[in-house]
């Protein structure tokens, strides 16, 4: 975890310093912002791994900001809001958030969550003795650049939309539940994530598919789960 930069976007001073205070006795660097516009200028000056986002902001809101990051960067997004209803979180996912927290939060939850995000992140093309390359009828995965590209055009793609993805590949016709996806992808356990593993998918079909409605590639097996076609 050392060395890795974690930037704290929220208007409130008390929570930005407190997150501050968790995340530092797990040795990462953090740097804090007061709303969105101040949090896309320090993307731009500095080198982030991890994003910890407030939804209700001045200037520019955490929705918005997410949309405006995932132009140009895949980092992971964690959203933090005091919003619990499940269309906040929804939208959030659907924009590009990788992760959503409530208000108030557990720390040790925060910690465990930006942890498990930084690990599948800097590990992205880590792995050893797999197939780097994969490749199904025109949709290939490019373990080592981190691309997925359709008929060799790159389609950017959030690091949990990517290993959604790299898992479906690497197990090519198989069928896995929206459980099993959850706890290999999120890793942890799976508590009503129905929402979330939809949200993903929905999102994946519109950047890979040319037709999402009837999907070629990811396909779902009513009643049992997802599959990608070999």
């Amino acid at each position: 975890m050392k060395n890795h930069v974690v930037l704290v976007v929220d208007d409130e001073e008390e929570i930005r310093d407190a997150i501050e205070i968790y995340l530092k006795n797990e040795g990462l660097t953090i740097i804090k912002a007061r709303d969105g516009i101040e949090a896309i200028e320090k993307l731009t000056e500095n080198d982030v791994h991890l994003i910890i986002l407030d939804i209700m902001m001045p200037r520019l809101d955490g929705i918005s900001t997410t949309f405006k990051i995932r132009e140009q960067k895949n980092i992971p997004i964690i959203i933090l809001s005091a919003k619990s209803e499940d269309t906040d979180k929804i939208l959030g996912l659907q924009v590009g958030a990788d992760d959503y927290v409530t208000k108030p939060f557990n720390p040790l939850e925060l910690i465990a969550r930006v942890k498990s995000q930084l690990r599948r992140y800097v590990s992205l093309g880590t792995y050893e003795g797999v197939q780097r390359v994969i490749e199904l009828n025109g949709l290939t995965l490019d373990e080592a650049a981190k691309e997925v590209r359709v008929n060799g055009e790159v389609v950017k793609l959030t690091p949990i939309e990517y290993k959604i993805v790299e898992l479906l590949m690497r197990n090519a016709g198989r069928v896995f539940s929206i459980v099993e996806i959850y706890e290999r992808v999120w890793n942890e356990p799976c508590y009503n994530a129905e929402n979330t593993v939809a949200v993903h998918i929905r999102k994946i079909r519109e950047k890979i598919e040319i037709d999402p409605k009837n999907p070629r590639y990811l396909k779902v097996v009513w009643g049992i789960g997802y599959k990608m076609e070999k």
